[in-house]
């Protein structure tokens, strides 16, 4: 095997009838090399480049496979290729790298043949690398190849320092998000859930939508897919291209999260709605969940405001609210300022915070990659400064939902529990959980929490997001 590491001078010679990279695979490679790059969301470039591509319906769903599947377990393979290399995976050109883990992908976790995996792979480093790089590729994925998938599995859970490790290893997250994973499911007493939650986030998650009620007339949604479990607004797409279905529906219809839908809901069926209510979604883009509020405001008269101080997510927030006939207003302040801006202004407040989104590591899976321990504390710090501006902004006898798509206890439980000594016997937690249950088609999963007034929904336990959400009254 070559030493070289695919650093260098690009050497040229000219091209033939092989120089060829099948067009799914290339589009799976400039996506996985936009994320490592530039920190380029996968979920939102890929179906851009799939479109520019024109690839058509089964290349598309080659290349989608080629790149979550990818992202999702780069940790494991990451682990194989320094075995095979022999070298740390910090000593490989990083495009190389890259172009590694997709031949690796398509070894250990599909039905490609062996010989257009690497064959492919090797043309890509070429393209990307130097002369040197195309016969480290090679022996770097022939040696791969001459071992099974459960043979690579055992070789590398063997050098595993401890059961955390292993299952970070066997289910490709880092050893910190298994633990804090860990320590969210042991609040709940179902910490022998782990392994089927980190399961369920490297499994490719169904396209979920959101009729908007009111909006939709009945019947409407007949035949494009099953309803949701628990969502009353929400169905699971049976196929077809959910970018048109959205087009055909002028944004009515869009996808969404089940888990999502039932945060937002949490908040607007709370209680019943008094006409003239003032509504406030204060982080509201990229605007799915302000949507929805915006139809919920529309049906009992009340007024809904949407905020998001990132003018591009805002101009995201306006495209989605225009779908819902009412007159939405966007503004562009900073969030942890609203409680001295409009001190006791609003009757219902959602939150939906930014948080590292660990609960939607199977939509995002480089996500997993990207966040670091450290990235908790600076979003701890953020999270309370915006919980406590919040309720500030709301009236005594309002509501707040205080949602993150994360389960990390840090940002959820240590949010809630520091507002509430805070504010003292100002503030007070609801029934999250009877509201919840009380709004959803079948009765959810909850177990106990020790009254804390919170709920945690979970990927492998609900088929949703990992959404935490919690229902403040501020009383005084």
């Amino acid at each position: 095997m070559s030493d070289e590491r695919g650093r260098g001078r690009k050497q040229e010679r000219p091209r033939t009838q092989h120089d060829f990279v099948q067009p799914a695979r290339r589009v799976a490679y400039e996506v996985i090399a936009a994320v490592r790059e530039s920190d380029a969301y996968a979920n939102l470039l890929l179906p851009t480049r799939i479109k520019r591509a024109a690839l058509n319906t089964a290349d598309a769903a080659l290349a989608t496979e080629l790149t979550y599947g990818t992202l999702r377990m780069q940790g494991f393979y990451d682990r194989v290729i320094a075995e095979a290399a022999g070298r740390p995976v910090s000593a490989i050109d990083p495009a190389i790298l890259d172009v590694l883990r997709l031949g690796a992908h398509q070894l250990l976790a599909t039905r490609v043949a062996t010989h257009a995996a690497v064959n492919e792979s090797v043309e890509l480093a070429r393209q990307v690398g130097s002369r040197a790089a195309t016969g480290f590729t090679n022996g770097v994925l022939r040696t791969i190849s001459r071992s099974s998938t459960e043979e690579w599995r055992e070789r590398i859970l063997a050098d595993a320092t401890g059961d955390d490790d292993r299952l970070a290893i066997e289910h490709s997250h880092p050893v910190w998000v298994v633990r804090a994973f860990r320590q969210s499911l042991r609040i709940e007493g179902r910490e022998a859930e782990l392994d089927d939650l980190l399961i369920a986030d490297n499994a490719a998650p169904r396209v979920n939508m959101v009729a908007l009620p009111g909006l939709v007339p009945a019947g409407e949604t007949a035949g494009l897919g099953e309803a949701n479990t628990f969502s009353p607004t929400g169905f699971v797409l049976a196929g077809g291209d959910p970018v048109h279905l959205m087009h055909d529906h002028n944004g009515r219809i869009r996808v969404q999260d089940e888990g999502s839908q039932l945060a937002a809901l949490a908040l607007s069926r709370a209680r019943p709605a008094e006409k003239g209510e003032r509504w406030l979604d204060l982080c509201a883009g990229p605007g799915g969940k302000a949507a929805l509020l915006a139809a919920e405001a529309l049906a009992v008269g009340a007024e809904l405001v949407a905020n998001e101080l990132v003018p591009a997510r805002a101009t995201l927030v306006r495209k989605a609210l225009a779908a819902v006939p009412a007159a939405v207003p966007v503004w562009e302040e900073d969030g942890t300022t609203f409680g001295d801006a409009h001190p006791e202004a609003f009757d219902r407040i959602l939150l939906d915070a930014p948080c590292t989104g660990l609960g939607a590591l199977r939509r995002r899976p480089e996500a997993r990659w990207r966040k670091l321990p450290r990235d908790v504390a600076e979003l701890s710090d953020l999270q309370s400064g915006l919980i406590d501006a919040a309720l500030g902004a709301l009236k005594p006898g309002g509501i707040l939902a205080y949602v993150t798509c994360s389960p990390h206890i840090a940002e959820t439980r240590g949010i809630v529990a520091t507002a509430l000594k805070k504010w003292g016997g100002a503030v007070r937690t609801l029934d999250t959980a009877g509201v919840l249950q009380g709004l959803a088609s079948s009765p959810l999963d909850l177990p106990g929490d020790g009254g804390s007034g919170s709920v945690q929904l979970w990927p492998h336990r609900h088929g949703t997001d990992a959404m935490f959400i919690t229902l403040l009254e501020r009383t005084a």
